[in-house]
């Protein structure tokens, strides 16, 4: 009884290092981009705006974390949140829906992020809903670019400018483990 009760405790000592082993290969890489969303007087139309380029820095990035593009097993998004940065007193209840796409010049674009049938807010930040996707070939380019189709379900008489924080979860090996 003995000898199985200590089989069972090395068996659960190995399975709950490997699990912190796993968890010490992940880490998260967070980028910033920004958008304009112009005044407008149309309603209830999709129309799409793109970001600038996202540099990844992807290479020294891995190595800060003891990895490299050839160990990253996966990356997904961990989390995506809009900001109205100005105006001052914006917020974002013009928008209906919004869906984020993310594309390369060598990957067609998936949909990552989205939050469908917004509710009269006045929040000056929205958390979307993320779409579960295989990121990887998107952030070991050399860059990407997002992709903003929003809906908007009233107008509004000046620009405003958006700012989206993105959280990426990469697993890699580490140090070969």
């Amino acid at each position: 009884m003995k000898k199985h009760l200590s089989l069972l405790t090395i068996a659960c000592i190995l399975l709950m290092s490997c699990s912190v082993i796993d968890e010490l290969t992940k880490f998260d890489l967070d980028y910033q981009t920004n958008y304009t969303v112009e005044s407008t007087t149309i309603i209830n139309a999709p129309f799409s705006l793109f970001t600038p380029d996202v540099t990844t820095d992807s290479e020294s990035t891995f190595e800060n974390n003891n990895t490299h593009k050839d160990l990253i097993e996966s990356i997904r998004l961990k989390a995506i949140k809009i900001t109205v940065a100005s105006p001052e007193d914006g917020h974002f209840n013009f928008l209906k829906d919004i869906h984020v796409f993310i594309s390369t010049d060598s990957v067609e674009e998936v949909e990552i992020a989205n939050l469908i049938g917004i509710e009269n807010t006045d929040a000056k930040t929205l958390n979307l809903e993320i779409q579960d996707q295989e990121l990887k070939a998107f952030i070991k380019a050399d860059s990407f670019k997002l992709r903003v189709e929003t809906v908007t379900d009233e107008t509004i008489s000046q620009a405003h400018d958006i700012t989206i924080d993105t959280t990426f979860r990469v697993d890699a090996k580490v140090l070969g483990v």
